[in-house]
């Protein structure tokens, strides 16, 4: 009997198919077709990879409460329905993923200012985590050195009250449907902290993707709904520029995409200051 049988079986359900979903990066993610005396229901399971439950062995069941918190918050999330270790079982909800309009951007910050305006009492994440020490050999390439001096420099200032960090808001985590935000996923990165980290890694993220003008205009969008201190934003901007050190090159990127990133990269850590 497969791993995915028993899992229904657990659940009460009848296993009536399984296929993998693309678009799983740190962890594997597979569509379940189910049923339990009714019609046919579409579940996902999440199986996190190695390094994540190294880093948190309880990453199912921190991320299967964080999820229900944001359910009954109304965010567009996926709803929880079981976890057990390195296993996340979610339901499934339809979308493409990728911001491709204005629109999208605007809906991408109304999203995340909401997520931050939630009061995180009672939600158990870690704190987000600094910036780690240097490596012994950095990466040069993408300036690792040049931004971790340049962090050193600079004072992040007060966030005021911690928010919840969605840690990973990029396109490749979002769904969209008829023009409208149907779900944010990958929550493995969750953590509580100064809200203009996710700012910061989210501006990168569309600037990769999309170029400057999807990151000004998500920006100038975010910045509508709550106060944006730009001085402040310099330094997340280099903390999100930091993780791609070390990194770049294993994330599977044909050579032309990767040199255009590169470049990216190395202008978004110029307009930071460094």
């Amino acid at each position: 009997m497969s791993s995915f049988q028993q899992l229904a079986l657990k659940l009460g359900t009848e296993l009536l198919g399984v296929r993998p979903l693309a678009g799983g990066v740190s962890a594997r993610v597979t569509a379940l077709d189910v049923r339990l005396g009714g019609p046919c229901r579409r579940l996902v399971v999440r199986e996190y990879g190695r390094q994540d439950l190294i880093r948190a062995p309880d990453l199912a069941a921190r991320e299967f409460h964080l999820l229900e918190v944001l359910y009954r918050a109304g965010l567009p999330v996926p709803s929880p329905v079981h976890h057990q270790p390195g296993r996340l079982v979610t339901t499934f909800l339809e979308g493409e993923n990728g911001t491709t309009t204005a629109a999208d951007l605007r809906h991408l910050a109304g999203f995340l200012t909401r997520l931050h305006a939630l009061d995180p009492a009672g939600v158990e994440l870690p704190l987000l985590p600094g910036p780690g020490p240097a490596p012994v050999m950095p990466d040069e390439s993408l300036s690792g050195s040049r931004i971790r001096r340049a962090l050193h420099d600079l004072d992040p200032g007060e966030c005021g009250r911690l928010s919840v960090l969605h840690g990973d808001l990029w396109p490749g985590n979002t769904l969209w449907q008829a023009g409208h935000l149907s779900a944010v996923l990958g929550w493995e990165d969750a953590a509580l902290g100064d809200p203009l980290a996710d700012v910061g890694n989210t501006r990168l993220e569309l600037l990769f993707s999309q170029g400057k003008g999807a990151m000004h205009a998500f920006t100038q969008e975010y910045a509508r709904h709550r106060d944006l201190n730009l001085d402040r934003l310099r330094f997340w901007d280099l903390r999100a520029a930091l993780r791609p050190c070390g990194r770049l090159t294993s994330w599977g990127l044909e050579p032309t995409v990767q040199a255009q990133w590169e470049r990216r990269h190395a202008w978004f850590v110029r307009q930071a200051g460094a």
